[in-house]
């Protein structure tokens, strides 16, 4: 995990962002590629709420304003990003740099926003991205697409600023392709985790158990100290029952598979990709 892929928008959650990928970085010494796409008037009027009704004057003051906006957002990025920096003493460098620190790099394109930066995901270890709190011209299922579309560990920073993702780690395990590739993705930060939590509900009988005792063996062979804790089904949704086991172990990061059910059932019935997305109070790592 050398290369870290940071989408920065230019906004208020900038700072927490930052703050997220400096935390993912520091224990493998990555680099942090800072990546800012120039969103055109066109595709940001498209996600905009009440601009398509928009029409004579109106549109062209609202189309005007998005304009605006994105000029505002590319220029209050790379100011973040150089701030950030320069206040953590991360060295900023155009080209690869055999440093035993982290580095960062930050770049700017124009373009469609959705389908450039999953070409950029696709070419780095892991993408730390913020959750949208407002319109950013950005369609908003854009989460949804990086991590169904990227092939990468995306990892979800929360909204508060946090220092650490390593000390407490917790994995969701349930027997799933996914859950093995989330696994295996965060494997980096897994080795530098002060205490590692795995966490399963029951909710097939003892398989939940067989497969947690198998993965303990495991990690105790690489002489990685890790706990178990089986949830029984108590008729809450399993989304419920992991966060109340985040609380009470005081995670600094979910590590978790994403989409064991189709993205639709997902979208229709709820589920617990779609409310790690949408709701987690935490860093959360997840990987189709």
């Amino acid at each position: 995990m050398k290369s870290i892929l940071v989408p920065i928008g230019g906004s208020g959650s900038d700072e927490a962002l930052l703050e997220t990928a400096l935390a993912a970085a520091r224990p493998v010494a990555a680099h942090l590629h800072f990546l800012h796409i120039r969103i055109g008037v066109g595709q940001a009027a498209q996600y905009t709420p009440h601009v398509s009704f928009a029409s004579g004057p109106a549109l062209q003051d609202a189309l005007e304003d998005l304009d605006t906006q994105s000029r505002s957002r590319s220029t209050k990025a790379f100011q973040h990003v150089h701030e950030f920096c320069a206040r953590m003493g991360v060295t900023v460098c155009e080209g690869p740099a055999r440093a035993k620190t982290v580095t960062a790099s930050c770049q700017v394109e124009e373009g469609d926003a959705v389908e450039r930066l999953i070409f950029h995901a696709r070419h780095n270890d892991l993408i730390v991205v913020s959750r949208p709190t407002k319109p950013n011209g950005l369609p908003p299922d854009f989460l949804e697409l990086l991590i169904m579309r990227s092939g990468r560990p995306v990892l979800i920073a929360s909204a508060s600023p946090v220092t650490t993702v390593a000390d407490t780690i917790m994995v969701c395990w349930r027997e799933s392709a996914d859950a093995a590739r989330a696994l295996t993705a965060a494997a980096p930060l897994l080795d530098h985790a002060k205490r590692l939590v795995f966490v399963g509900v029951a909710e097939n009988g003892t398989a939940t158990q067989a497969a947690l005792n198998e993965i303990m063996c495991g990690f105790a062979w690489s002489g990685t100290a890790a706990e178990m804790q089986i949830i029984p089904p108590n008729g809450r949704p399993v989304q419920e029952l992991l966060a109340r086991a985040a609380r009470v172990c005081g995670a600094d990061l979910i590590i978790a598979g994403a989409y064991g059910h189709s993205r639709l059932a997902e979208a229709v019935f709820g589920g617990c990709t779609q409310s790690f997305i949408r709701h987690c109070d935490r860093p959360v790592l997840l990987m189709h």
